[in-house]
C-alpha cells in the first residue's frame, strides 16, 4: 500500500515537474538529493564538485523531464542522467587538471584482506576521490555502474586498453591508499 502511494506521489511530481512548477521541482530535488549524492560523490574530487555535478544533473531532469515516460521506473532514469553528467563533467575538466602519473608497487592480497572490514562508506567514497579524474571515472563506470570496457572507451573517447589500464592503476592506488592509511 504505502509502495502505491510512494509512486502516486512521484507521479504527481513528476507531473508538477512538466509544467515547470517549482514547488514540484524542490520536491523532486529533495526526494533524491541523497540518492544523487551517493553517485556524485564516486565521480568527484569533493563534495563541493559533486554537489556542482549533481545540480547540472537535476538542471538536465527539469528540462527534459517531459521525455521520461511515466509508466517507467523513475530511478534508472535518473541514474543514467546523472553518470552521463558526471562523465561529461570529467570530459569538461579533464583538460585543467594534472594527471598523476605515479605507478603505486603491487601490493598483496592478504594486507587487503585484512584492513577492508574496519571501513566505513565515507572513508571509502574520500580514497576514491583521491584517484585522478580518469582512474576515478573508469573505476566508478567499470566496478560500481557495472559497464563493460568497451562502453566505457565509447562514452569517454578512449581505447578500450586504456579503460582496463586505468582500472587496473585505479585499483592499485587505492590498495596503496588502504594500505597508507590504515596500515
Amino acid at each position: 500500500m504505502q509502495l502505491l502511494e510512494s509512486k502516486v506521489l512521484l507521479d504527481r511530481i513528476i507531473k508538477g515537474c512538466c509544467k515547470r512548477r517549482r514547488k514540484s521541482q524542490k520536491k523532486l530535488y529533495k526526494m533524491f538529493y541523497g540518492y544523487g549524492m551517493s553517485i556524485t560523490l564516486r565521480y568527484a574530487e569533493s563534495r563541493e564538485e559533486a554537489a556542482e555535478i549533481l545540480n547540472d544533473a537535476f538542471m538536465k531532469v527539469f528540462t527534459n523531464i517531459k521525455d521520461f515516460d511515466i509508466d517507467k521506473p523513475f530511478k534508472p532514469w535518473l541514474r543514467r542522467i546523472i553518470i552521463n553528467t558526471a562523465i561529461n563533467h570529467y570530459h569538461r575538466t579533464k583538460k585543467y587538471r594534472e594527471m598523476d602519473n605515479v605507478d603505486f608497487a603491487e601490493q598483496s592480497l592478504s594486507t587487503r584482506e585484512q584492513i577492508l572490514p574496519g571501513i566505513s562508506y565515507d572513508e571509502i567514497i574520500e580514497m576514491v576521490q583521491q584517484l585522478t579524474p580518469a582512474y576515478r571515472t573508469v573505476f566508478n563506470l567499470y566496478v560500481i555502474e557495472g559497464f563493460k570496457h568497451r562502453e566505457i572507451a565509447e562514452m569517454l573517447g578512449i581505447a578500450v586498453g586504456t579503460s582496463k589500464s586505468n582500472l587496473a592503476k585505479a585499483k592499485r592506488n587505492l590498495q596503496a591508499i588502504l594500505e597508507k592509511n590504515f596500515m
